[in-house]
């Protein structure tokens, strides 16, 4: 039973908070990086659930035990196999980008998983992923997974000019960044356009492909496109600061809370971490790669961002560096302080 099996995990399992990444390819040092962010900001502790080609496993192993101990003690970690559960496994592999399908399947492969934020490889954190955590807390009876729009303006979003499927709302959904009740999601029956009884997650995934397979350009978000096109009473949407993508600043700025709060998760898609096409995208990327852990946060990674960010004010993303620093400012003070609380209390003569 449910209740059963949840009573059963080990207590550090059930009180972390679980983060999901899909890694084929040349992904291994975008989710190392990603990985990093996570644990350089966050409070509560973690569970890693890393899904990766064979051959990635023993990389990823070596990597994560380089990390010091005051890091490696934040978080636990499992490394899947890729896996398909229903279906043409090599049709799922292909689909879009390699191994992309996968998070499609975490609600079936993470039993015992009772919620979980899923994100591509190529996003940073700039904040505590508690704070995107406490979202959960904020869906209604209903609700059982979260994503930020694909865009803010329909006339210049994708969806909304070029789909030739349901897509959610004006503008679609982007699934960069997807928070979910995986318990919700595995007990509920999917309204959908096949079968009027509804089906269940598991049971409607490869049916749904079947059908739109010819009409589908960005492979599995898509697919959640057409889910939520049907069911939108299931989907909380957040706001475009915990999604920060490029064309968010590219044509001008377009994502009021990111100028109200500053970038909450930043998702340098469009492959904007090694190129020099969003030179501010890539200067965030290389200062988190580089920043050595132990060091001051505010010498080795604040500082640096913003003499990189001095090279990039020419650019449409780079005349904007408050969006970018205000919440990791924010953020890093809010570790420092902690650190010195807690050094000041080991230390009682002071």
């Amino acid at each position: 039973k449910p209740g059963e099996q949840k009573h059963s995990k080990e207590p550090s399992s059930s009180q972390c908070m679980h983060l999901a990444v899909v890694a084929c390819g040349d992904r291994l040092e975008e989710t190392l990086i990603m990985l990093k962010s996570a644990v350089l900001f966050s409070n509560r502790r973690l569970c890693f659930h890393i899904f990766a080609e064979d051959s990635l496993k023993p990389e990823f192993e070596k990597k994560l035990k380089e990390w010091p101990s005051s890091y490696t003690k934040k978080f636990e970690h499992n490394i899947y196999p890729i896996t398909f559960s229903v279906g043409n496994a090599q049709e799922w592999k292909k689909l879009f980008k390699p191994c992309a399908a996968q998070r499609l399947f975490l609600p079936v492969i993470l039993k015992d998983v009772d919620s979980l934020l899923y994100v591509d490889t190529d996003v940073l954190f700039l904040r505590p992923i508690d704070d995107i955590w406490h979202v959960l807390k904020e869906f209604n009876s209903t609700q059982l997974a979260a994503m930020a729009p694909e865009h803010e303006i329909p006339k210049i979003g994708w969806y909304s000019r070029f789909a030739r499927h349901p897509y959610y709302g004006a503008t679609g959904v982007n699934s960069g960044v997807m928070l979910m009740n995986l318990t919700r999601i595995r007990s509920t029956h999917f309204k959908n356009s096949m079968m009027p009884s509804g089906l269940t997650w598991e049971e409607m995934l490869y049916p749904l492909y079947q059908k739109y397979k010819n009409y589908i350009t960005w492979g599995d978000q898509d697919l959640l496109n057409i889910i939520f096109y049907f069911n939108p009473e299931c989907l909380y949407v957040f706001p475009c600061q915990w999604n920060y993508r490029p064309d968010h600043c590219m044509y001008g700025s377009n994502c009021k809370g990111a100028e109200e709060e500053g970038v909450s998760i930043l998702h340098g898609n469009r492959g904007v971490y090694h190129d020099d096409k969003q030179p501010t995208f890539k200067a965030l990327y290389e200062v988190i790669r580089d920043f050595p852990f132990e060091d001051n946060l505010f010498q080795s990674l604040y500082y640096p961002l913003q003499s990189k960010f001095l090279d990039t004010v020419h650019t449409l993303c780079g005349r904007i560096p408050q969006v970018f620093l205000k919440q990791i400012e924010k953020t890093m003070k809010k570790v420092y302080e902690n650190r010195v609380i807690v050094y000041l209390g080991a230390n009682h003569r002071y």
